[in-house]
């Protein structure tokens, strides 16, 4: 089992994350919201996610669907399994383990595909774009939310550098080379931002975050009170202020 699939075999370190953003973004309208509101769901559409993981941005926002179908898809089953306990059971919504590499569909199968936060993970990326390319009808959209290379890792690196922490998230796909891998597959790619960072009035939960990630190499080194002293030392009136920076690629 590679480091990938200790990740995210169950959805504990997946929640860890999407709770730091749900407590603590300044954007009030919240990343998920930001990427279903970008979604052109046509009536009757396919819909084809890749990587869905827990599901939870669908929580609450399946009516946006209409009558459309989406099929949510994961390379883990206890990644899906959580999906499938977070959302309730419904003739327009199925569930399949897939690999991105090996999409067992035919071509010309899906109005749009899905595949937020999870294409700097797979093994071979431009595979896994030609089969999303291959199973999009003609005229169909794809969705890809990501990460920039200045955000989140970049700032606590920098900070606990001292401590022999460094970041080293995956630049296989980023916001600031996406268009150009993108370009490779896709006649049309368009980028946009979400403007966010995040407000942490609570540093133990700001711990619990980064102990969590992977991209930043010795941090479980590093003991708790000395995290607990570096970060608050940058906070201000007691907010610890963190840049996120994050976006989304429309292709067609």
């Amino acid at each position: 089992m590679n480091n990938i699939e200790i990740q995210y075999k169950t959805a504990k370190n997946l929640n860890t994350r999407i709770s730091i953003h749900d407590k603590y973004s300044t954007n009030q309208q919240g990343f998920g919201n930001w990427i279903l509101s970008q979604y052109d769901i046509i009536p009757g559409a396919k819909i084809l996610e890749l990587g869905c993981g827990t599901g939870s941005m669908w929580q609450n926002n399946l009516h946006l669907l209409g009558d459309a179908h989406l099929l949510l898809t994961d390379f883990s089953p206890g990644m899906l399994e959580s999906a499938k306990q977070n959302l309730p059971k419904q003739e327009n919504l199925s569930f399949q383990i897939v690999d991105i590499q090996n999409i067992p569909y035919p071509e010309n199968s899906f109005d749009l595909v899905i595949a937020n936060m999870m294409l700097y993970h797979v093994p071979d990326l431009h595979q896994g774009l030609r089969e999303v390319r291959r199973v999009l009808k003609p005229g169909g959209k794809f969705y890809c939310a990501t990460y920039g290379e200045h955000g989140i890792v970049e700032f606590v690196a920098e900070l606990l550098r001292d401590q022999d922490v460094s970041g080293k998230i995956g630049t296989a796909f980023t916001l600031q080379n996406g268009c150009t891998v993108l370009s490779q597959h896709f006649k049309q790619v368009l980028r946009l931002d979400y403007e966010d960072a995040l407000a942490i009035t609570n540093i133990d939960d700001f711990i619990d975050y980064i102990s969590s990630l992977s991209s930043l190499s010795n941090i479980a080194n590093v003991p708790r009170s000395v995290l607990a002293e570096a970060l608050e030392s940058k906070a201000e009136n007691g907010i610890l202020h963190v840049p996120k920076e994050y976006g989304i690629f429309i292709c067609q």
